[in-house]
């Protein structure tokens, strides 16, 4: 079975991109738990995000982004003497402002999934400069996301950290024309083809 070339680990890396990478998203819980393992994968790799998910899970209630909104400074330093935790209180209380701001999306469209999908007006994008080897790691869609999301208050996420969003939930398919997931995810989902 042909697969994305950067996934070839036979472990953690290939799990994720079999199991979930790529695959249209749609729930709000999930949406925050990769936004927020985004957010801490800033000056890191994911390899070490993925193995680090349980220690997230167990800092952050289970991704409950309605608790997270609630913490405290209490919070925060209980986070930060978590074994195996990323120490970073920037990181940490970014996690925390964004829940709020995470809420108050879901407020105003209501739900996360619904503003998110509404920028690729709920198509997956498949854009044909990338299945042409011509790979970028942020374009005008994510531009634009991450402005709108700044400007809701939103932290730690730039345009490539929202571009790998993107590509995680299935609002750009960019795996490689010879993985079996491409054809899969052309074939189920609802999909604009971008020639630019």
């Amino acid at each position: 079975m042909e697969r994305c070339g950067w996934c070839l680990d036979g472990g953690i890396l290939q799990k994720y991109h079999d199991e979930e990478w790529g695959n249209p998203l749609h729930d709000d819980k999930k949406h925050f738990e990769y936004l927020l393992m985004e957010a801490m994968q800033c000056g890191l790799n994911w390899t070490m995000m993925l193995k680090k998910r349980e220690v997230f899970r167990k800092c952050f209630e289970a991704f409950d982004y309605q608790r997270i909104a609630d913490y405290t400074e209490k919070d925060i330093e209980r986070i930060m003497n978590t074994e195996g935790m990323i120490k970073s209180r920037g990181k940490i209380s970014a996690i925390i402002s964004n829940a709020k701001c995470f809420l108050k999306v879901i407020e105003e469209f209501g739900s996360f999934d619904h503003y998110i999908w509404s920028f690729s007006d709920y198509h997956t994008f498949v854009y044909a400069k990338h299945q042409q080897g011509q790979g970028e790691v942020r374009n005008e869609l994510s531009d634009r996301l991450s402005r709108d999301m700044k400007k809701r208050g939103f932290k730690y996420l730039g345009s490539i950290t929202i571009f790998s969003h993107l590509q995680a939930c299935g609002i750009i398919n960019d795996h490689a024309c010879n993985c079996f997931k491409y054809e899969k995810l052309i074939k189920d989902g609802n999909v604009k083809y971008i020639y630019e």
